[in-house]
């Protein structure tokens, strides 16, 4: 790897790992519709003039099904999940559980494209699910949030999901207009439920900054970033962000959220990103 890919791998980790700590600001402050539907219409927008000034075509007209079908499930249910459980939830926990995302892509690949489920990505299924009971489970200072725990599982879910829809119907889509797709259809679905449910306060010049860091550098540089590490490096290569996330979630919120940072934490960890290596090997 060059350095220059190395340099934008290590930059995207570390914009995907401080998007937790942005959510983990916002949504207590303007409500999970407000944060999942105002992050991904910044995004679209951005995307949206960027790839307008060079000359870009998504061609909606033939694959708007997929960017909303994909839409739903990478950003709209997961963004809502996330931004639910950020309610509860410390930053640094989300990010780990976030990176059990490639063993439900497994999971589904097996189920819905008959791929088999080899004894080592079997193994990486296991040691995942002992590392998310670690840093959720009795001895953990993370509160009791069944609820909250279970939305973030449910948003890894529909990024493993995704991966399986994509390969089986969407797998001729342009990567780019899959990015500016998803993040438009995702805000413009979200966007009567967001107004349904206003914030009840003004957010502060802090909400409003995480805000747009969430739309403009978690969602349309971040994108930017990964398609072009996609195109230099290969699909396989650029997943390899997926270790160095959870390293920059817990970082981030340690740093800035003061969050508790224990051996039982980072021994759970561990077993994600062990697990997560051998779905990625298998």
């Amino acid at each position: 790897m060059r350095a220059a890919d190395a340099g934008r791998l290590t930059a995207l980790a570390a914009i995907w790992g401080a998007s937790f700590l942005f959510v983990r600001i916002v949504a207590p402050q303007i409500g999970p519709l407000a944060t999942a539907d105002l992050r991904t219409l910044i995004a679209g927008v951005a995307l949206a003039v960027y790839f307008g000034l060079v000359g870009f075509d998504p061609q909606w007209r033939t694959y708007w099904r997929s960017y909303v079908a994909v839409g739903l499930l990478t950003s709209a249910f997961p963004f809502l999940l996330y931004a639910y459980a950020a309610l509860t939830l410390p930053a640094g926990l989300m990010s780990v559980i976030n990176a059990t995302s490639p063993m439900w892509g497994a999971l589904f690949s097996a189920l819905l494209l008959g791929e088999r489920l080899t004894p080592r990505a079997a193994a990486g299924l296991i040691a995942g699910v002992v590392g998310v009971a670690l840093v959720t489970g009795p001895g953990s200072e993370v509160p009791f949030a069944p609820l909250a725990i279970l939305a973030v599982t449910g948003a890894c879910a529909c990024y493993g999901f995704a991966a399986a829809y994509m390969r089986r119907w969407a797998a001729g889509v342009p990567a780019r207009g899959m990015a500016l797709g998803t993040q438009l259809s995702a805000g413009v679905l979200l966007l009567p439920f967001a107004l349904a449910v206003p914030p009840t306060a003004v957010p502060g010049a802090l909400v409003i900054g995480c805000i747009a860091a969430l739309g403009l550098v978690c969602g349309a540089v971040a994108y930017l970033l990964y398609f072009r590490l996609v195109a230099d490096i290969g699909a396989t290569g650029a997943l390899t962000v997926t270790y160095l996330v959870p390293l920059f979630g817990v970082l981030w919120g340690a740093l800035f959220l003061g969050e508790a940072v224990t051996l039982l934490m980072l021994g759970g960890a561990a077993l994600v990103l062990l697990g997560t290596f051998l779905v990625l090997k298998a």
